[in-house]
């Protein structure tokens, strides 16, 4: 809802009025009492964001979003690894496996 701004033509009194957009404008000053107020042009009120912000990504179309899909998919190779990174083994791994041997060669 706005905030309307009224001026008295007999009395010049002005004053802010919170009302809704549907509702009619006042006629009656609240001062003298007289009904002579106008509703004045107001420069409104200034948008305030709030929160973390709006980046322009927020609103790709889904093609937009579809072909990024896809070519994140080409990118990794298509084997479902992200960004095209293989796995190596652990170190830890390479060390089992050499003990696994030396325990088949002591038996």
């Amino acid at each position: 809802m706005p905030t309307y701004e009224y001026r008295c033509t007999a009395c010049q009194h002005t004053f802010e009025e919170f009302q809704s957009i549907t509702a009619p404008p006042l006629r009656t000053c609240p001062q003298c009492g007289k009904r002579r107020l106008e509703r004045l042009l107001g420069t409104g009120g200034g948008i305030i964001f709030k929160g973390s912000g709006f980046y322009i990504t927020d609103y790709r179309s889904e093609a937009y979003k579809k072909a990024a899909e896809a070519e994140k998919k080409s990118a990794s190779g298509g084997n479902g690894q992200e960004g095209g990174k293989t796995s190596h083994p652990t170190p830890d791994a390479h060390k089992k496996k050499k003990s696994k041997k030396a325990a088949g060669q002591q038996s």
